[in-house]
């Protein structure tokens, strides 16, 4: 329970991080855009400067009586020095596309470039053309940091927010588990010494409505003690298959609830092949049979059938259905639904058909579900090879 608590807030965590990463997408574009900005004006300052530096050294070189002109070397820099007639006298490294035009701009190629003309010199350049190659790198792994940054505090502050805001609830429900646990465990005793003395005293004496009702309650407070018991124990349960012989067990609970029959009237018409074995955990079994023998009991017209059926088909598929006269079902696809009852005069919480969709679920048995008010109603449940 504790490690699905902390999957759910790292999730919820992680979402709204997201969602802040999104928000901030924009932000940070233009944040980028400004960084490039303002990089590649102090790259386009460098080489002016650098620029200013080597005309300085050319100009001091004509006004001086050195006959051989040291080329300042650099790293950084290409330098191409063109005469009047663009051509190269010189050049640092070797240049592609020096025909074209390059003026004091960036280029999609990360180049930087700047071209300026020259005075009369001992060298005869007219033309001066640096060139440096520039990365954006840095400023975008700057860029990328400070967003990771950003979103790593985020997600804590946003995890720890949220996990002092569920611990109060966290610690309510384990509270409520622990006294519902205990609730259960204290009901299940005196339930089964009411029915057990209830059915002594129907033993002994001659048989009233007062007793047969009695017993008819007390056998309903169980059907609802165990649907109520199999909720709160089936996220910290595992409930292991076995081999069952369905017919058997079928036959077994019918017996619980022939009781239930006297009151409206009712009859059980049998229709069950023998020796039919499926592998399902017992409990879920019995949560199935016992919900839908409940409710078809519920809503039975008085003085009617209720046909219960167990058979195989061509492909060894058990089929389980369980048919009664009563009103059409309104909304079939609604009373799978937790706490929701096609009729509140009956009784009962809602949460017996929701169980038994559940369960079907997990042990993938299909439910087929016909209702109308010429047929009644009929359950049929296809345990699939």
């Amino acid at each position: 329970m504790i490690e699905k608590s902390k999957n759910f807030i790292f999730k919820i965590s992680l979402f709204y991080t997201l969602i802040f990463i999104i928000f901030i997408a924009v932000p940070s574009y233009f944040y980028t855009k400004l960084e490039l900005k303002s990089y590649i004006n102090e790259q386009n300052i460098q080489i002016l400067e650098y620029t200013q530096k080597f005309q300085k050294d050319i100009y001091n070189f004509s006004l001086s009586t050195n006959k051989i002109f040291n080329f300042p070397k650099s790293f950084k820099y290409e330098v191409t020095l063109l005469d009047e007639n663009k051509k190269v006298i010189f050049e640092s490294k070797k240049q592609n596309n020096l025909s074209k035009k390059l003026s004091y701009e960036t280029t999609l190629s990360k180049k930087l470039s700047y071209e300026t003309t020259l005075s009369k010199n001992r060298i005869n350049a007219k033309y001066i053309i640096i060139n440096k190659n520039i990365s954006y790198t840095q400023i975008y792994l700057k860029t990328i940091i400070l967003c990771l940054f950003i979103s790593l505090f985020m997600f804590i502050s946003i995890y720890f927010l949220i996990k002092a805001s569920i611990d109060p609830f966290q610690k309510a429900n384990e509270y409520l588990d622990s006294f519902f646990n205990d609730a259960m465990h204290e009901l299940k005793t005196p339930l089964g010494i009411i029915q057990l003395n209830l059915e002594i005293l129907d033993e002994k004496q001659p048989k009233t409505k007062e007793i047969c009702r009695s017993i008819n309650a007390v056998k309903n407070l169980f059907l609802v003690y165990e649907d109520i018991e199999y909720l709160i124990k089936q996220k910290s349960v595992k409930y292991n298959k076995e081999e069952i012989d369905f017919s058997n067990f079928l036959n077994q609970r019918l017996d619980q609830f022939d009781s239930l029959l006297n009151p409206k009237n009712l009859k059980f018409n049998l229709n069950i092949e023998n020796n039919l074995y499926i592998y399902i955990n017992r409990t879920h079994l019995q949560r199935v049979i016992d919900n839908t023998l409940s409710n078809a009991i519920k809503y039975s017209f008085k003085e009617s059938l209720i046909s219960i059926n167990l058979h195989s088909d061509a492909k060894k598929n058990i089929i389980f259905s369980v048919h009664n006269v009563s009103n059409k079902i309104k909304n079939k696809k609604t009373i799978f639904n937790r706490y929701y009852k096609e009729n509140h005069i009956k009784g009962g919480f809602g949460i017996g058909l929701n169980i038994v969709k559940n369960i079907c679920d997990t042990n993938n048995i299909l439910i087929e579900v016909d209702s109308t008010n010429k047929n009644g109603t009929t359950f049929k449940y296809y345990f699939l090879k």
